[in-house]
């Protein structure tokens, strides 16, 4: 008989670790990159909203586990990594562009509700007078623009027939704008206030620009690899951004993350001048208002 229960009790204890090894197994295990570029918080608001998409999926997905690169990663390589079948992280964020949404999957829901597309403009502040007489893109046209290499806003530039300086690295182009390579950095609306915070001391002849506002639609979203562990994963993160709409914590964190630089802006004073986005896949989710955000409004 006690032979007997003992047998049993090893039994129960294999199912046990049979289970809970499942489990483990089972754990959505996601790791995103870590910027090479030093100071640069621009993507804390990304890594919070995936985050909080996976703890409300955890009901219906089981556990997970987010984690960072150890090894810092610059534009290019983040794409290498992704394109690599073993590669060192699993899904990234980005603006995006014909390319990317061919070679990877796209979440096709605007992270940032669309403020990406909302432009301030760095520049050295001895030139303010200058772009204080820019009333339309002809206008725009007489100025060079700064932009990181292969951004998706590359071509958006160009196509308005504005003359874009690329730079390679996100951190360099701030002193090639102070050194005079170009006329103006072309950064989202909550960027701009951060940036400039971040490194007026160490390019003390910056500024940002007060009275213009650019617009074109430039969603960023979450891309994953284009296989059956990354199709799972879009799915699950598709799901979590969707309940953190309805249920008001998306806004919540744009707020707390976005909230007041934007209000310090005070965009709906500036000149807005449009700039058509060509490349956008007609699969993007523009129909869906309560998608995007207008930060001239507030809604």
């Amino acid at each position: 008989m006690a032979n007997k229960l003992h047998h049993r009790w090893i039994g129960c204890i294999a199912l046990l670790v049979f289970w809970l090894s499942g489990m483990a197994s089972a754990s959505t295990r996601m790791v995103y990159p870590l910027s090479s570029d030093g100071v640069d918080s621009r993507y804390d608001y990304d890594w919070a909203v995936l985050r909080t998409a996976m703890e409300k999926t955890i009901p219906a997905y089981g556990p997970y586990q987010q984690l960072q690169s150890g090894v810092a990663m610059s534009p290019q390589r983040v794409l290498l990594e992704m394109s690599a079948p073993q590669g060192r992280i699993n899904v990234f964020v980005r603006a995006t562009s014909p390319e990317l949404e061919q070679r990877f999957l796209p979440i096709r829901l605007p992270v940032d509700r669309g403020l990406l597309g909302y432009r301030l403009l760095l520049i050295r502040a001895a030139d303010q007078a200058r772009f204080a007489s820019v009333r339309t893109l002809d206008d725009l046209r007489q100025l060079r623009a700064g932009l990181g290499k292969g951004w998706a806003d590359v071509s958006i530039f160009k196509t308005a027939g504005v003359e874009v300086v690329e730079g390679s690295s996100y951190a360099g182009l701030f002193g090639m704008l102070a050194a005079g390579r170009f006329d103006f950095y072309s950064r989202s609306a909550d960027e701009a206030l951060r940036e400039f915070d971040e490194r007026h001391t160490s390019h003390p002849g910056l500024a940002i620009e007060s009275t213009l506002l650019l617009h074109y639609p430039l969603p960023r979203y979450f891309f994953v690899r284009r296989d059956a562990e990354g199709e799972q994963l879009a799915r699950r993160i598709t799901d979590g951004m969707e309940i953190m709409l309805k249920d008001g914590s998306l806004n919540a964190l744009f707020q707390q993350h976005k909230g007041r630089l934007i209000k310090k802006t005070a965009l709906f004073k500036r000149r807005l001048i449009k700039l058509p986005n060509r490349d956008l896949s007609p699969q993007t989710p523009l129909a869906r208002s309560e998608w995007w955000i207008n930060p001239l409004t507030g809604r």
